[in-house]
């Protein structure tokens, strides 16, 4: 199931960014060689940017290839290790469900509420903001499938791994 996420996830981030590159050329070409700017453009490039990155946020998550900071996890023994991660995911999961997925949520609510819609385009904004509860789903769903699998290969799990690109003098310098 996390292969199928992944190839939807990824492609759907190529398609989007594939978007924005033609939505940005577009506006360049048509108000500096054309001389009449598109009146759409920079909106759609505004919203395309905020879906792109919360995605690819999510994405990332679920690469874990996000940015962390290590040292102290290489420095642990293997139960202690983890203990870190699965209250490091604990934690994340929390965050994301407390501020993407319930406060996005609301946010989309209101906005779909009120018929909020933006000034060129027309579209509601519920629409726009939809991505941050789905983005917080990804995530949670990344998080608990990371939880999942460090429980069924315990100790041994890769996660676990001192896989760090520095020697031991550069650790204790």
């Amino acid at each position: 199931m996390r292969k199928i996420i992944d190839k939807f996830t990824r492609g759907t981030l190529i398609f989007l960014m594939g978007i924005l590159v033609i939505n940005v050329v577009w506006q360049v070409f048509s108000r500096y060689v054309l001389n009449a700017p598109s009146t759409f453009t920079d909106e759609l490039a505004r919203f395309l940017l905020i879906w792109v990155s919360l995605l690819g946020v999510a994405y990332l998550s679920g690469q874990n290839a996000h940015i962390s900071i290590d040292v102290l996890l290489h420095r642990l023994q293997p139960k202690s290790k983890f203990r870190l991660q699965l209250l490091i995911h604990s934690i994340i999961i929390l965050f994301v469900f407390f501020v993407l997925v319930l406060g996005g949520g609301h946010l989309v609510y209101i906005t779909y509420t009120f018929m909020q819609l933006t000034p060129t385009l027309q579209i509601p904004m519920a629409f726009i903001y939809l991505i941050g509860p789905i983005c917080g789903l990804l995530v949670i769903y990344y998080k608990l499938s990371d939880i999942k699998r460090m429980f069924s290969e315990g100790m041994d799990s890769p996660q676990l791994e001192n896989d760090t690109d520095l020697d031991e003098s550069q650790m204790h310098a």
